[in-house]
């Protein structure tokens, strides 16, 4: 690429523009002129003493440094960056998210950081919220105009957004009862509270939302070996640990985003977070002993389904479990499995008088509940179902069928049990009313995911099943 290339662009320089020159192993440069666009977000980017610091420009360094570009970059709002990133066609926008939204809107080489959403509120104020439901209700929600979060919850149908003017002006508002919640990760909050010269402790967290993982963003007509460049050069500091340095010194955590990210949801006994606070489960213990075979190991997060789906279909090098291989799902993903097989039915409480004998008889219920992202609430979707009531997370969904809101709600025979027990239920309060399906679960990566990888892992479990390694997995979990 450094070779193909020679291309020379112009611009004036917007706002602040703070000069950083790489160092130079050579005279020879770079054949391609970058504007590089960011804002005021610390500890991302943000100025100290005149100076232009942060993870992502200290990240833009190194690699510009591997790569004898010299560059500066231009400090703006983040509209104003986020709409010039589009339209000038040597510009770079970093620190991105990549959503659904923005995804065809630029080309990207990361992800380097994750950023971990909660709704954030004043220590004094004794709201409580469990649910996304209960903060639609809430009365003043502060955002910040074109951010992800914003764009999230816009689609999530809130309509009780305030919008405040970065981060500093919404932690005030927050404190000063101006707001009563307001999204933010952990890092980025007690930035904003010291630059107001107050504590961390002065804002409590109420409700996780989301994890984003965050880019350099590339304008759509640079070419893809420029941005495969800086893909290759990211990777590789990842791999010699400069970014666990660099994400240790600004983001106060060792948990940078790796080359694979591998993500799992609280679906016990296939995949759970146990007392121990320890990442476990039958699906669990298969995704370790295939990273064990291939000497390849990436840390399991835990998410919400929905959360870790969205991801999982829109960010590369991307594995979620355990996933069902359904027809919808089908070109969405790539496959290693399958590892097991599970059956879904129309649960309904025991005592309720509720029968279900067909799927015409569950369409005509009042509501039947489903968990967003889920297979069987696409399957029902498609099957024409308007009586869907829909939530994140199963627990929501599951003390609505005890309470009598919901007449039926759609989960497997493999995990309700769990979800029950650890609502402090027993499976002999339901009836397995109706079968929906029986449908195999897999190991699902992301269509941006090398083929190599993928072809790893299906070795690796195939090796795993024929030497009796499976079966005792297996075995562990579901005993006889």
């Amino acid at each position: 690429m450094k070779n193909k290339i020679l291309i020379l662009l112009f611009s004036l320089p917007v706002f602040i523009v703070l000069t950083t020159q790489c160092k130079s192993k050579s005279e020879k440069k770079y054949p391609f002129e970058f504007q590089f666009i960011t804002e005021e977000y610390k500890p991302l980017n943000y100025t100290e003493e005149g100076k232009l610091t942060g993870l992502a420009p200290e990240l833009l360094h190194e690699i510009c440094d591997r790569l004898e570009i010299p560059f500066e970059t231009e400090v703006m709002p983040w509209e104003v960056g986020f709409a010039m990133a589009q339209s000038n066609e040597n510009a770079v926008l970093y620190s991105t998210i990549l959503n659904a939204e923005r995804k065809d809107l630029f080309k990207w080489a990361g992800p380097f950081a994750s950023l971990d959403w909660l709704f954030c509120s004043s220590s004094q104020n004794p709201l409580t919220i469990n649910s996304l439901d209960e903060a639609r209700e809430v009365g003043r929600i502060g955002v910040l105009r074109d951010y992800s979060i914003e764009q999230f919850l816009i689609g999530q149908g809130f309509t009780n957004l305030v919008y405040c003017d970065n981060n500093i002006d919404a932690f005030d508002k927050l404190l000063e009862g101006e707001i009563d919640l307001f999204p933010s990760d952990k890092i980025t909050a007690e930035a904003a509270l010291q630059a107001l010269n107050r504590s961390i402790y002065e804002v409590t967290g109420k409700l996780s939302i989301r994890t984003d993982l965050v880019y350099f963003a590339f304008n759509k007509n640079i070419p893809d070996e420029v941005v495969e460049d800086f893909q290759q050069e990211m990777d590789a500091l990842k791999a010699n640990g400069t970014l666990k340095s660099l994400y240790q010194k600004f983001m106060q955590s060792p948990d940078y985003p790796e080359i694979l990210q591998i993500y799992t949801e609280q679906y016990p006994p296939l995949t759970f977070r146990d007392n121990f606070g320890e990442i476990t489960g039958f699906g669990t213990d298969v995704v370790n002993e295939i990273m064990k075979r291939n000497q390849s190991f990436s840390k399991i997060k835990l998410s919400l389904w929905s959360n870790g789906y969205e991801l999982a279909l829109n960010n590369p090098n991307f594995c979620l479990f355990t996933m069902d291989r359904t027809e919808i799902r089908e070109d969405l993903f790539k496959w290693v499995g399958p590892i097991g097989t599970n059956t879904t039915y129309f649960y309904t409480k025991a005592g309720s008088g509720i029968s279900i004998n067909s799927i015409d008889e569950a369409k005509n219920l009042a509501s039947v509940g489903t968990v967003n992202s889920w297979f069987s609430d696409q399957y029902l979707r498609e099957l024409g179902f308007t009586n869907l009531v829909s939530d994140s997370d199963p627990s929501v969904m599951v003390e609505k069928l005890m309470s009598g809101e919901i007449n039926a709600f759609v989960c497997t025979d493999i995990t309700f049990p769990d979800i029950l027990k650890e609502l402090g239920y027993t499976y002999s309060e339901v009836n397995a009313a109706f079968p929906l399906m029986a449908t195999d679960y897999f190991i699902a990566f992301s269509t941006g995911t090398s083929e190599t990888i993928v072809n790893q892992w299906q070795k690796a479990l195939d090796d795993a099943k024929s030497d009796g390694t499976y079966t005792a997995i297996h075995a562990k979990w579901f005993p006889q």
